[in-house]
């Protein structure tokens, strides 16, 4: 598949994401016949607005075949396997999200696309999730307590430490990328192909209109009667 092929496909799946369109972003992403990393985290993402949950966790097995690096495609995956009751499995992706941040604190993919920044003490928070629904209270409280260590005056959106810690035994959400952010291509690149798109049209424009310029001048003669 030509990349300017992938690139339009591509962003009109973002457009649809944009309106809400789910299924409509699903049957773009769909023909793309070289899906990446970027692309299958959005599918994933569709089909976790749609609330399909084990069509979402496909979708994250490819990204992270894709990138086996992918910080936050572990940290989606993870949350994913909390709402299917995998709880082993969730929280190895916790380990292995923290373990892709190679000790940043924070990690913010926007040069890549998406307008999300991880922060470690999320994934802490997320392992804490883990813990409480294997009923490992202990563990969740440590884990809290970390994530609070970590979270110190940093930003990052959601998960109220603060009240978990007091709560003690009240079961966490999982934190997830928010709905309708997703992996967006570059706008250079977009801006690119849009002008290859206007001189090619351009190109074959003209072309046509030098077919055409023989089948004018026989016409006109015969008309004149010459």
């Amino acid at each position: 598949m030509l990349y300017t092929e992938l690139l339009k496909l591509w962003d009109q799946s973002v457009q649809a994401v944009d309106a809400k369109d789910w299924q409509g972003a699903l049957a773009k992403l769909d023909q793309i016949s070289e899906p990446t990393s970027r692309t299958l985290f959005n599918a994933a993402s569709a089909h976790l607005a749609l609330g399909q949950f084990y069509e979402a966790l496909r979708a994250l097995d490819l990204t992270i075949a894709k990138d086996e690096r992918l910080a936050v495609g572990f940290f989606q995956r993870a949350a994913v396997m909390m709402q299917i009751d995998r709880l082993e499995e969730a929280l190895t992706d916790c380990i292995w999200a923290q373990k892709h941040m190679r000790g940043n604190a924070v990690i913010d993919y926007k040069q890549l696309g998406l307008r999300f920044k991880l922060y470690s003490w999320q994934v802490l928070y997320n392992a804490a999730a883990v813990y409480c629904r294997m009923n490992q209270w202990d563990q969740a409280n440590d884990m809290l307590l970390t994530a609070t260590q970590e979270r110190g005056g940093g930003g990052g959106r959601g998960g109220n430490i603060e009240v978990a810690l007091e709560s003690r035994k009240e079961i966490l959400e999982p934190l997830v990328v928010p709905e309708g952010v997703v992996f967006r291509p570059s706008k250079q690149h977009m801006e690119q192909l849009q002008q290859r798109d206007f001189l090619g049209k351009a190109k074959v424009q003209k072309q046509l209109a030098n077919q055409s310029l023989p089948l004018i001048g026989p016409i006109h003669l015969l008309k004149s009667g010459l």
